[in-house]
């Protein structure tokens, strides 16, 4: 979740997504940096319009049991929507690279393992 948040305050301070700026914020936070988690994400979010992805998910009440994020008020409340809104679009960019790249052999590793 470390490395999404890093690409959130990114994106937020208007610098480039890429490998050495995300690599960067992740360690100066002091989280030990897996090269093969970050080239993902900077791969899935290529494409990805983030500020469009936050005003989707900010449009989208909030689901769970008893509103979840919406009980947790203002806020809070839109920094949960943003960040689950950029993990959404990077795990759909990343399924939509999974389906051009079958042949490595089902591993088990994709963009949902760099948050397990």
């Amino acid at each position: 979740m470390e490395y999404v948040y890093a690409a959130l305050l990114l994106h937020e301070t208007d610098e480039e997504i890429n490998e050495d700026n995300l690599t960067d914020v992740l360690d100066a936070t002091g989280v030990d940096v897996e090269e093969s988690r970050v080239k993902a994400l900077v791969a899935a979010l290529e494409d990805v319009e983030i500020e469009e992805a936050v005003e989707q998910a900010a449009a989208v009440p909030a689901g769970g049991a008893g509103g979840g994020a919406a009980a947790a008020g203002g806020a809070e409340a839109e920094e949960a929507e943003e960040e689950e809104a950029a993990e959404e679009e990077a795990e759909e960019e990343a399924e939509a690279d999974e389906g051009d790249d079958e042949d490595d052999g089902g591993d088990g590793e994709g963009l949902g393992e760099l948050f397990g």
